[in-house]
């Protein structure tokens, strides 16, 4: 488990996993991702078990793809959780989720996840194109999303309901069971993805080599999400996220040209819109979302988890 931040989050999901799973689990690593307030020393879990509790500390912040592998390479288990903090477990997850993945072994897993208010986060996917990246950037097609055409044109798989179990491209990193000797015979997480499209550059890597990704829809997290920065930062970490992948797995020039029209395209709409009388800055709009799509990096990069997929 990842930490940054205020550890008050990821010390209830220890007790919280102890309370009723402990009996799954041989260890909990929390791996303090160089955090500005550390995860505190002499903090032990207040439930007494025979899980092996341990701290790690990293010198520096790598995102959470490096956090995880730091935490793959304590543990001695041939398969690991990988648990954001902001988590609400139900009872009995790990076992759940342990009985649901047994038939797939070696593979990557992910429960439902929900937001709070039980909205489905998509949790399965499709490996991403330019064509998703586009539609999503569209800001007029925003109004339409809660149609399932729509979802499917931004990558959600929309054949994932609660209740089912199936081979999906790929599982939203928020709860993920990874097969261990798998992850780290490909090298593990990227290092140089530091926040966003690292699990799926991940599962796009095990499944060259036969490992799926499974959604299990029959077990179900909540997760709090996207506390940890601010949209704008999180948006121009997103966009830098995709750019590398692209270097990977497809054409980065030709995704930025898409993005740059599909700007222009949100400036027409939203020019109209402001000489309408609506309240909104279009030229202003128009110049963040092409500061996004700049060569320029942001700089503090600060921050953990994969909750801002």
């Amino acid at each position: 488990m990842p930490h940054y931040g205020d550890p008050s989050d990821l010390q209830h999901l220890v007790e919280s996993l102890l309370s009723e799973n402990a009996h799954c689990l041989k260890q909990i690593v929390v791996v303090d991702d160089a955090s500005p307030t550390p995860f505190p020393a002499q903090w032990e879990p207040q439930r007494t078990s025979q899980t092996e509790f341990t701290v790690v500390r990293r010198d520096l912040n790598g995102g959470f793809g490096s956090a995880v592998n730091t935490g793959l390479n304590t543990i001695h288990t041939d398969v690991a959780l990988v648990l954001n903090s902001d988590l609400i477990l139900p009872e009995h997850f790990v076992e759940a989720l342990q009985t649901a993945a047994a038939p797939w072994h070696p593979a990557v897993l992910s429960p439902e996840v929900t937001g709070t208010d039980g909205a489905t986060q998509w949790t399965a996917r499709h490996f991403p194109t330019i064509g998703h990246q586009v539609t999503e950037w569209l800001s007029p097609l925003a109004r339409f999303r809660h149609h399932k055409l729509l979802h499917e044109a931004v990558g959600h798989d929309t054949r994932a309901e609660q209740g089912k179990v199936l081979p999906v491209d790929w599982v939203f990193g928020a709860a993920m069971m990874l097969p261990v000797n798998a992850v780290k015979s490909i090298g593990g997480f990227d290092d140089d993805f530091f926040m966003n499209a690292e699990e799926v550059d991940l599962q796009k890597r095990l499944r060259d080599i036969g490992v799926p990704s499974i959604y299990v829809g029959t077990v179900t997290v909540a997760h709090v999400g996207g506390g940890s920065s601010d949209p704008a930062r999180r948006r121009k970490w997103l966009v830098e996220a995709r750019h590398r992948y692209a270097q990977k797995w497809g054409n980065p020039q030709a995704l930025k040209t898409a993005l740059t029209a599909a700007s222009f395209a949100n400036f027409g709409v939203n020019k109209v819109r402001e000489i309408a009388g609506r309240d909104i800055d279009a030229k202003g709009v128009l110049k963040q979302e092409l500061s996004y799509l700049s060569d320029d990096k942001t700089g503090n990069r600060s921050v953990s988890g994969a909750d801002v997929n």
